[in-house]
């Protein structure tokens, strides 16, 4: 189904943190135990690893994966959160900001979520991904699009 919207309601007013650690899966129960978290969504890579999840603290919307690939740990050199904006155009919005002088890590691309995303490092060493909203789906169809995609699967809620 084509998306209501380029940025999603909840998203707006924010910049998202994502959360990279080591243990994601402690991490989650340690936040629903210690703050009240909500978990909105979860995808589980076929190695039992937290691909990416979501919850609410209060209200306020986050994201928490376990550290991988080019999103590492600070304990790997990285940088332990990536700040996430939805914006109306991620294309306009990338060619301004490498002409600025970002590095642009990924160049924007339709994903299996159903988001158009980019990811840039700013000069300050600072992970950035901007995405437009595509397409509304439903946690089952990113799961499954997921497994189509790279062999992952799992939602849960």
């Amino acid at each position: 189904m084509p998306a209501t919207e380029t940025v999603p309601a909840a998203y707006r007013h924010a910049v998202v943190p994502h959360l990279l650690v080591d243990d994601a899966d402690a991490a989650l129960a340690f936040y629903q135990r210690a703050f009240g978290a909500e978990p909105r969504f979860r995808l589980d890579g076929d190695q039992g690893e937290v691909v990416h999840a979501e919850l609410t603290v209060a209200g306020a919307v986050m994201m928490l994966g376990d550290a991988r690939d080019a999103l590492r740990s600070p304990a790997l050199g990285g940088t332990p959160v990536i700040l996430h904006v939805y914006v109306p155009d991620v294309d306009t919005l990338t060619a301004r900001a490498t002409a600025a002088g970002a590095e642009l890590l990924e160049g924007p691309a339709d994903q299996f979520h159903g988001d158009r995303t980019a990811m840039l490092r700013d000069p300050f060493g600072h992970l950035w991904i901007f995405l437009t909203h595509l397409e509304d789906l439903t946690p089952e169809q990113i799961a499954e699009r997921l497994a189509e995609a790279d062999g992952t699967a799992g939602a849960t809620g």
